[in-house]
């Protein structure tokens, strides 16, 4: 009740975006921006209190010629009291609201939307029920959206400073939380956890969609491979599914072999051995990555087994063959 009242009393400046703070668009952000205000404007009282009592007493209490030094007061219990009361009062004040508003974000409603999340170097996959996975995060406006996150290597970190989320992706367990868009635009999204060389630019945007947009553009994306054709759509799932951030179009230096020109070549392996790039090497390398890794390359690459379909994957061969050695980046 006590976060309620201070919601609705929020300046309506506050409600919108501010110096400190980007907009409010998830029910959420009023509370987490109550939680900070409240903290900040105490911290500016008593920073105001205390350096200009000290200002004060400095000049009043300077040694001068005629002043004699006065006694030290003797001890006040009520005045330690006092000073040791308030604080402790307004740190069980700052914990009820902190704590309420974490509590309120870890438990979703019964009735919530569940995406799946994993994040994997350097890129985020969200999964929704019908199986498809997109690089960025889509959701409907007004219903409560559920995320199950976890990661595929190292420690990452979903955040969402619009719908002020956060919560880490670790390896080996699933961690939750839950929000609700109030309104619908596109906000950024980042990865707040250092997770490596390309871990700036482990970004997506969460896209909120009007009422019956959301399941229209579900429907739509979750065919394009079958809809586009094959070249394009393996274009499409080299920049959704994270190959970009490794592997280059223009031959330009990655993590990963550049795919420009690669396509028939010749490569030689970690091991010394040698092989032709075609369509079972590059169907193997998308499920045994480590299997034969290329010379010069650090066996970084996540494994696409069940991720990936047949169609998907000949997808991104047919793209691969199209990036001749006189290409542009596509």
């Amino acid at each position: 009740m006590m976060m309620d009242w201070l919601t609705t009393t929020l300046p309506a400046h506050m409600q919108q975006s501010t110096f400190w703070m980007p907009p409010q668009a998830s029910s959420a952000s009023s509370h987490v921006d109550v939680v900070f205000y409240f903290i900040y404007w105490l911290s500016v009282f008593f920073f105001v209190l205390i350096v200009g009592l000290m200002t004060a007493f400095v000049f009043m209490y300077r040694r001068r010629e005629g002043h004699e030094a006065q006694k030290t007061p003797t001890h006040s219990t009520i005045l330690e009291v006092t000073w040791t009361g308030i604080p402790l009062l307004l740190v069980f004040v700052i914990f009820y609201m902190g704590f309420k508003t974490f509590i309120d974000m870890k438990v979703p409603p019964a009735n919530s939307y569940r995406i799946n999340v994993i994040g994997q170097k350097w890129t985020w996959g969200f999964q929704y029920p019908n199986g498809y996975i997109d690089g960025d995060l889509h959701a409907p406006i007004d219903t409560p959206v559920e995320l199950v996150i976890t990661s595929d290597d190292v420690t990452h970190s979903l955040f969402v400073p619009a719908f002020r989320l956060k919560m880490d992706a670790v390896p080996g367990r699933y961690n939750k939380v839950w929000f609700k868009a109030v309104h619908a635009g596109e906000y950024p999204l980042f990865c707040a956890e250092y997770c490596g060389t390309n871990h700036s630019n482990m970004t997506a945007q969460a896209i909120v969609h009007e009422k019956g947009d959301f399941e229209a553009w579900l429907e739509k994306a979750s065919n394009f491979v079958e809809t586009m054709p094959l070249p394009e759509a393996g274009q499409k799932l080299y920049k959704i599914r994270g190959c970009a951030q490794c592997h280059s179009t223009d031959g330009s230096a990655g993590d990963g072999p550049t795919f420009k020109g690669i396509w028939g070549h010749k490569v030689v392996f970690r091991d010394g051995s040698e092989g032709v790039v075609d369509e079972n090497y590059v169907r193997e390398s998308l499920m045994d990555p480590t299997a034969k890794v290329v010379k010069g390359f650090d066996a970084i690459m996540p494994t696409f087994k069940g991720k990936l379909r047949d169609k998907e994957i000949t997808a991104i061969i047919e793209f691969i063959k199209t990036l001749s050695d006189n290409t542009e980046e596509q």
